[in-house]
């Protein structure tokens, strides 16, 4: 079957992959988009395993706030260049990230990971392994901290640019 324009473009706008990894997966796939996309999410898994050892040393410091101002989070997340970290993607996956984890009140990374994805219709880390594949590069969410308001008190965070933040409780 001959892989058109048109195929490339709706897989490409489906899964934001690059114009020859879905050309491929069409390729392999006999034309059929769904099958292309589970071919793909199946090597993106594989192509972030492989990328999970690599050092993420760059990255941002993303925050929420509870609507009440009760419960205030800074989360650190890193990727391997400077050049993803201004990425929007990675972005846009850096605040989800740190909204779901202040909604979802998680003890630990390991429970941030399960978490369903806001937005997404996954988990965190399916989320995660997804911009993997797309960005290619590893992507670690490195630690959080959720503070609560005592008693009533203030709570005021303060981002200086995309890699110091603070979270300051007042009563």
């Amino acid at each position: 079957m001959d892989i058109t324009a048109t195929m490339v473009k709706a897989l490409r706008e489906r899964t934001g992959a690059g114009m020859m990894d879905c050309k491929r997966a069409l390729q392999e796939a006999s034309g059929d988009i769904e099958a292309a996309i589970d071919a793909m999410r199946k090597s993106g898994v594989a192509k972030a395993a492989k990328k999970a050892g690599r050092i993420a040393a760059e990255g941002v410091i993303v925050a929420a706030m509870a609507e009440d101002k009760s419960r205030a989070l800074l989360f650190e997340v890193n990727c391997e260049t400077d050049f993803v970290a201004r990425d929007e993607h990675f972005l846009a996956f850096s605040q989800a990230l740190a909204t779901t984890a202040l909604t979802g009140a998680p003890a630990d990374l390991e429970a941030v990971r399960a978490l369903p994805m806001e937005g997404a219709g996954c988990s965190v880390e399916e989320a995660r392994l997804r911009l993997v594949a797309k960005l290619g590069e590893n992507i670690s969410p490195r630690r959080f901290a959720i503070l609560e308001s005592a008693g009533g008190g203030a709570l005021g965070l303060y981002l200086d640019g995309k890699r110091i933040g603070a979270l300051v409780s007042l009563s």
